[in-house]
């Protein structure tokens, strides 16, 4: 019912001692974030218990002018948050923060995943006069904080007691008059994790390349499970019940995050040059240069050219003025971004055979515009790589992985035909068995996308769009 929403977004908080212009920083965070959602964006700040906030379609930088940034006035708290949602989700009442004014006060919620139960949820708070105004599944999640709160002693409490009925990614930072919370999900899908900064405000964002851009230091991560809170007598840990072992999402290495991003105390460009050695070893082939798809391939390819000896060149020019196509809320749009975005080099292709490293493979018309482009450039031979599995499963954790029978790999029966689609003259995954070895770090992590394998049971998911689909109906 409630699986149209399937976002992968970055999430962002930060708390002062003093009364400062507190929205700067927390703009500063979400343009770092930028990568994670380019559709929406949105900053509340909170004024000793008042909320003022700012949510619009659009970049960080479209939407927060230096007007719209001054009018958030001054305060000691900020929560922002930047969003993409997949086809059917993108409406206003679905930007976030979500503000909620109940009887027990005002709160501010920003998350970062997708609730395989949101729908069940709903039709729980629906039967008790609940009033929905979006079809996002954070409004389920500050429904069910609410619930709690209004006979719980605090806020965390609050949190705590819902945390239980929560089934799925969440990754989240709540703002009340006094305080943040952060708590994550107990798979720990997504990353969350704290710094600080030389003054003493306390920052909580979705990657550390945010903490680097307000200038605070990395201190730990939100653990998967726990319930962090941040007030006037500082930052303390509540462990819940619901504490687990991490599941982070495997694929937050190979294209999410920012390459300058810590995660889990693993380096994203370190596992990416991991993936890209690895499939070098895997899948060789004579070749006389080695080329990345901007941007998330690049680091692969330097991992590939390394491991394989054979040299590695400048393959594209990306324009910078465009978004990443994969985020593009619609079909059409990602085709045609393509055009636009890329631009070949052919002193570095023409008449040589080439390997062209990327991320992935989802419906392979992108990477089949893409291989026609070296093909025009004088390329001899094209040989496509990839630094992750084939995606034969939806995801249901926050990431904008197609419904199964829109999958190239699922509709195609042999990496042979794949290639023949897409026009290269062969194809090679990263084996799935693999995957463990980019980030060789000894924790758990979610591949099943590639596999089937789910941490987390999703029977409740339901189809993509289904919800859309019954409130346009009604």
């Amino acid at each position: 019912m409630f699986d149209s929403i399937h976002e992968e977004c970055g999430v962002f908080g930060i708390y002062e001692k003093k009364r400062t212009k507190v929205a700067i920083p927390a703009y500063f965070g979400l343009y770092a974030l930028q990568h994670r959602g380019q559709e929406s964006c949105g900053i509340t700040v909170c004024d000793d218990g008042i909320f003022r906030e700012k949510r619009a379609d659009g970049l960080v930088s479209e939407v927060f002018t230096k007007e719209e940034t001054e009018k958030l006035g001054e305060g000691n708290m900020a929560v922002g948050h930047v969003r993409y949602s997949t086809t059917g989700g993108k409406s206003m009442n679905n930007i976030q923060p979500l503000v909620i004014r109940h009887i027990k006060g005002n709160m501010a919620l920003v998350h970062n995943g997708n609730l395989v139960n949101a729908g069940t949820l709903r039709r729980i708070f629906e039967m008790s006069a609940g009033i929905f105004h979006g079809s996002s599944d954070t409004e389920a999640i500050a429904y069910a904080i609410v619930r709690e709160r209004l006979s719980a002693a605090s806020t965390e409490e609050a949190v705590e007691k819902a945390m239980p009925f929560l089934k799925g990614a969440y990754s989240c930072i709540l703002m009340t008059a006094t305080k943040l919370i952060a708590f994550r999900d107990p798979e720990g899908f997504r990353p969350l994790c704290i710094g600080e900064c030389e003054d003493g405000a306390m920052v909580v964002a979705s990657e550390t390349c945010a903490l680097e851009a307000v200038g605070a230091k990395f201190l730990r991560n939100v653990e998967a499970g726990e319930i962090v809170v941040i007030d006037e007598s500082g930052l303390r840990s509540i462990k819940t019940n619901c504490s687990g072992r991490k599941r982070i999402c495997i694929f937050e290495y190979i294209y999410f995050a920012r390459p300058d991003s810590v995660i889990e105390g693993v380096s994203v460009h370190k596992a990416r040059l991991h993936a890209g050695q690895i499939l070098a070893k895997y899948s060789p082939v004579e070749a006389d240069v080695v080329i990345g798809v901007p941007d998330s391939g690049i680091d692969a390819a330097l991992g590939y050219a390394r491991e394989s000896g054979i040299p590695y060149g400048i393959g594209f020019v990306k324009n910078k003025y465009i978004g990443r196509s994969f985020i593009q809320p619609e079909q059409n749009g990602r085709e045609n971004a393509v055009k636009i975005k890329l631009s070949p080099i052919e002193e570095t292709v023409r008449g040589k055979r080439v390997v062209m490293i990327d991320d992935s493979i989802v419906r392979g018309t992108t990477a089949g515009r893409i291989v026609g482009l070296l093909r025009q450039a004088g390329a001899k031979e094209v040989h496509v790589r990839i630094s992750s599995p084939p995606f034969i499963h939806s995801c249901y954790f926050g990431t904008d992985i197609d419904s199964e029978e829109n999958l190239i790999a699922d509709k195609c029966s042999s990496k042979d035909e794949i290639a023949s689609f897409i026009g290269a003259n062969s194809l090679a995954y990263l084996p799935t068995e693999a995957l463990g070895d980019i980030i060789n770090n000894g924790f758990g992590y979610c591949d099943g996308c590639f596999t089937g394998n789910y941490p987390v049971d999703v029977s409740e998911a339901g189809n993509k769009n289904k919800f859309d689909e019954k409130i346009h109906k009604e």
